[in-house]
Formats: C-alpha cells, sequence, structure tokens
C-alpha cells in the first residue's frame, strides 16, 4: 500500500463504510419525500380558453409565452366559452386543468351534463380583468326607434334581431339577468345564438340588429367593432344600479378617446357593466404550476388598460369559488423570498422540501453521534482481532503441547501481518503496542527455550 495513503489522520474507507448507511437511510428519505411531495411541476398543462378570436384566446398565448421561459408547455383548448370551460373543468374524463371563467357563469342553471355526484372540485387563481358587456347594435335599425339612431336604454331591443352569444359561452346567462331586471321576456327580442364571429359578420351584413359580447377589450373583433362606421355601443346609465342587483357585475368606465385618441373614439366616457373573468383550476393542480400562473397573471394583467388601473388586476377579489392556497399567499405577501435569489426550480424544490429537509435531519442528527464510535471500533478492530492469536501462542506456551520453533515460526507470521497492517496516524500507537506485545511473548518464548540468563 502507498504510503501516502498508509500515513494518513483517517481511513477514508472505513469512514465511508460507517457513513454510508446513514447517507443511505437520508437519501431513502429524501426519495421517498419527493415521490409524495412531488415538488417539480408537470411539463404540460392545458388552458381552456374560449372563440379563436375573442380576449381568452389572446391571452391563454400570452400565458404559453410566459410558461415556456420555464420549460412548461401550456395547451390551448378552444371552446364555446365560459359555461363550455366550467363543463371541461369539472369533467374528469377531459384534460382540462386550467380555464378563464367569466363571473357569473357558475351560478347559472346547470345543464344535464354539467350534474353529477363524479364532478371534480374547482379552485380559483384570482380575478383577472374586467369583462365589459358590449351591447353593438346598428345605427341604421335603430333610426326605425328614433331620428338619432340611438338606443339608449335596455328596454328598446324589443323586437330586435339580436345574437346573445352561443350557447355554452356565459353571455346568453348575462343577457338573461339583464331581461329579467328589465321586466322583458326572452321572446320579446328575436334571439339568435351564434358564435362571435360569425355573429359579428352577420351585424356587419344587416342580417342582425345588435350582437351581445362579454369580452375584454384586448379582443380584436370589439377593438374592430368600437371603430366600424354605422356600428354603435349601447350605453349602460343604469350600470350602478346593474351592479348593485348583481354582484358579480361591476360598474366600469370606458374612458373618452382611449379607443383612438387622435379620432376621439369614444367621443365621450361610456359607462358599463362589466363582469369579472377569473383564473380556474382544478383543485389537484400542482401548487407550482399556481405559483408560476399567478406570477404570470401579474405580468400579463397588472399593467392596467381600457377599463382597469394599473395593480387593479390579478386580485383575491369577487371569486366565485375558494382561492387556491399558494395564489391567496401571492396576493397576500407576493412571490416566495427564495424565488428573488435563486432560480425557480431550486425555489420551488425548497420551498416545498423544507418541511422534510428539517425532519430528515431531525431524525438522523441522534443517529449520526453512533458514527464515531462506530468507527473508532472499525479501526481497533484492525488490530485487535490478531490479540486472539497471539493469546492462543501464549496458551500454547503455557501447556508445552506445541513445538517452540512452531511457535516461534507462528509469532514471526504475526509480526509479519502486524508491520502491513493499515490504521490511521491517530492509531499508530495501538499497532505499535501489538507489535511490543509480540516482541514480549517472543522474548518469553526464547527464555523457556534458553532459560534465563544469569
Amino acid at each position: 500500500m502507498p504510503r501516502v495513503i498508509r500515513d494518513t489522520l483517517i481511513s477514508v474507507r472505513e469512514l465511508a463504510v460507517t457513513v454510508g448507511p446513514f447517507v443511505l437511510l437520508a437519501v431513502a428519505l429524501l426519495a421517498g419525500a419527493y415521490y409524495l411531495l412531488k415538488p417539480t411541476p408537470p411539463k404540460r398543462v392545458v388552458l381552456a380558453t374560449g372563440s379563436e378570436q375573442g380576449a381568452y384566446a389572446a391571452f391563454g398565448k400570452r400565458y404559453q409565452e410566459e410558461l415556456k421561459r420555464y420549460g412548461i408547455q401550456v395547451v390551448l383548448k378552444p371552446s364555446a366559452g365560459s359555461r363550455e370551460n366550467l363543463r371541461l373543468l369539472r369533467d374528469p374524463t377531459h384534460d382540462v386543468q386550467l380555464a378563464f371563467v367569466q363571473g357569473g357563469s357558475s351560478a347559472a342553471q346547470p345543464t344535464p351534463e354539467e350534474e353529477g355526484d363524479d364532478k371534480l372540485p374547482l379552485m380559483s387563481l384570482g380575478s383577472m380583468f374586467y369583462e365589459p358587456l358590449w351591447l353593438f347594435y346598428r345605427a341604421e335599425s335603430a333610426k326605425k326607434l328614433n331620428r338619432e339612431g340611438v338606443i339608449t336604454d335596455f328596454s328598446q331591443l324589443r323586437g330586435l334581431r339580436v345574437n346573445v352569444g352561443a350557447r355554452g359561452s356565459g353571455v346568453p346567462g348575462v343577457m338573461n339577468r339583464l331581461l329579467l331586471a328589465n321586466l322583458m321576456e326572452r321572446e320579446d327580442i328575436q334571439r339568435s345564438n351564434l358564435d362571435l364571429t360569425p355573429g359579428v359578420m352577420a351585424l356587419l351584413e344587416g342580417k342582425l340588429d345588435a350582437v351581445a359580447l362579454v369580452s375584454a377589450p384586448e379582443s380584436p373583433l370589439v377593438q374592430m367593432l368600437l371603430q366600424t362606421p354605422g356600428i354603435r355601443m349601447v350605453e349602460f346609465a343604469q350600470a350602478e344600479a346593474y351592479a348593485r342587483r348583481y354582484r358579480f357585475l361591476s360598474a366600469v368606465t370606458l374612458p373618452r378617446g382611449v379607443v383612438d385618441l387622435s379620432r376621439n373614439v369614444p367621443p365621450q366616457d361610456v359607462v358599463m357593466v362589466a363582469a369579472t373573468c377569473s383564473l380556474v383550476a382544478r383543485e389537484d393542480l400542482h401548487p407550482a404550476l399556481v405559483q408560476l400562473l399567478v406570477q404570470a397573471a401579474g405580468r400579463i394583467h397588472g399593467g392596467g388598460g381600457w377599463t382597469s388601473r394599473p395593480g387593479q388586476f390579478p386580485t383575491a377579489l369577487n371569486t366565485e369559488f375558494p382561492l387556491a392556497r399558494d395564489a391567496e399567499r401571492y396576493y397576500r405577501t407576493g412571490p416566495p423570498a427564495l424565488q428573488r435569489y435563486l432560480p425557480f426550480w431550486l425555489a420551488n424544490l425548497v420551498d416545498r422540501m423544507w418541511v422534510a429537509l428539517i425532519s430528515i435531519i431531525a431524525i438522523l442528527i441522534p443517529l449520526a453521534r453512533v458514527v464515531p464510535p462506530l468507527y473508532q471500533l472499525r479501526i481497533r478492530s484492525r488490530i485487535y482481532r490478531w490479540y486472539r492469536d497471539l493469546r492462543q501462542i501464549e496458551d500454547a506456551m503455557a501447556q508445552k503441547n506445541v513445538p517452540e520453533a512452531e511457535l516461534a515460526q507462528r509469532l514471526d507470521r504475526l509480526d509479519a501481518k502486524a508491520v502491513n497492517i493499515a490504521v490511521p496516524l491517530a492509531y499508530t500507537d495501538e499497532l505499535y503496542a501489538l507489535r511490543s506485545a509480540i516482541g514480549l511473548v517472543r522474548k518469553r518464548l526464547r527464555v523457556t527455550v534458553t532459560g534465563p540468563s544469569i
């Protein structure tokens, strides 16, 4: 054995053998905790949006870009709208884990497909933005009502051809409540249930008199209709009354000139009613994904818009579902402190595993106290086991049943083995004690053979 290995303060091999079981135990406990806690989020999540021309789809693409930075793929699933999104979330046969849901959708009368005891529980990640009710109409159609061609009251829609949104979206539910509030029956308007894009096209072609949309201002179709000649928008002068009557509605203002400052569109402040859109998820959505999504929501929706102030969204207010625990923590204290200094994957790992780490350390610290005695025992056993052979030689000398020459050979072999024993420097005194004992026995053997010297 090389001298540099022999002349060390500790034995790496014995230390590794002694500590090894404790390391394996710690690894096993960590692996078990990792398996149970699952700190790493899945790499794929399905987000139900809505019409491909709507605001939900536009926001969905921004969430795709945000989570792509963390290696997570957001799969967008088009749908008819808010009501269908809720159905997809609650249905365990679909893989939708996340969806945009318009305020008031959960309170609507459930369809047969939405009923049942096997529906999955849901939670909210917060309110994300306002969805005003945009009630666009043709000025030409309104001229049949008055010379100015202006509709100033919801009840003036009687008899008009109105598209109230596709079945499965949240628009029909809002329109039904407004009809009820104005003591109107469903048959008082000529209803149609076209999808968003076909409904807008029918309005532009004169096949419809009015079309109702519930969408964020970011919707391309909303922005197009606001600037289309001959298309006007109903102003809800009683917006505050609607908001007091229905908790899921809010009164908002579309500021003068916000659509186009150069052309002063709209020409005056417009009072509107708006639902609040929430980001809703299944309760089993991974907590790390919840953290990523609410942080992404802060970057996407926090800048304000046509109907909201900067910092107003996202918020924990106006949610119809229980707020996710990790989302509630974000709204209360902001992102976890570790994420300000560590990469997300490492900060998330520590954040999810710290309880398990502390528990494992609490278990291992008492066990680790036996490591030094075990290490000493293993090192000394290299030396002490040869004392048995030395004792056997002494017993043979005392009984005189073995020739002295053979005993001398056995002592020589034992001494040669002792010379080759490798122990750390801290234990060489015990090695030399063994060799001294061998020398003492050899001296006694010589006395026995030659007799005591005079």
